[in-house]
């Protein structure tokens, strides 16, 4: 370990070879599988060496390194227990999304339609500006003469109205106009 520190690259090599199956044997018992096990040796030789400068002549490597390895693997435990990891299910086939027919979408548009005619004029106004035509609340705001905070509070209550009156999320099965549907 002197010799690495005094700058000899070889005498890293050295240290890999003799210290890597040991580390891998003792690190074996937390449990890792075998890419973590690995991730763990070469961490434990990366952190070796950022902390080259810091080990001290009088001290013996085996313990210094032992317990950098046991600190890298704990941290990893407590890490995969606060987030654990699980499998991505490669057999899952990803569907496409469903395309509403031509009957379907003159259904939502109709049952939209009637749904916007029962909100006041004024949230009817900032929804469909908002919405259907795509302007920011500040332009919105300038075409109605109102603040822009004002026609947030108006498109809010008006898709909230909207919400309730085509069922969104509604589950119970309503009285709502479209029964189900999700937007």
């Amino acid at each position: 370990m002197l010799a690495y520190c005094s700058g000899n690259a070889e005498a890293f090599t050295e240290l890999f070879t003799r210290y890597a199956p040991l580390l891998k044997r003792v690190l074996r018992r937390f449990g890792p599988t075998n890419e973590q096990l690995a991730d763990l040796v070469q961490q434990t030789f990366l952190q070796l060496h950022r902390a080259r400068h810091d080990f001290r002549a009088d001290c013996q490597l085996r313990p210094w390194l032992m317990t950098i390895a046991f600190n890298l693997a704990r941290e990893q435990l407590r890490t995969a227990r606060r987030r654990p990891e699980s499998e991505l299910d490669t057999e899952v086939e990803l569907k496409a999304p469903h395309r509403p027919t031509d009957q379907e979408r003159f259904e939502i548009r109709r049952d939209l339609s009637q749904a916007l005619a029962q909100l006041p004029a004024e949230q009817q106004e900032v929804v469909r500006l908002h919405f259907v035509e795509e302007l920011s609340f500040d332009e919105i705001g300038d075409k109605v003469g109102a603040t822009a905070g004002a026609v947030r509070v108006r498109a809010h209550r008006g898709y909230t109205a909207l919400r309730k009156l085509l069922s969104f999320g509604n589950t119970s099965g309503g009285d709502g106009i479209v029964k189900g549907r999700k937007p």
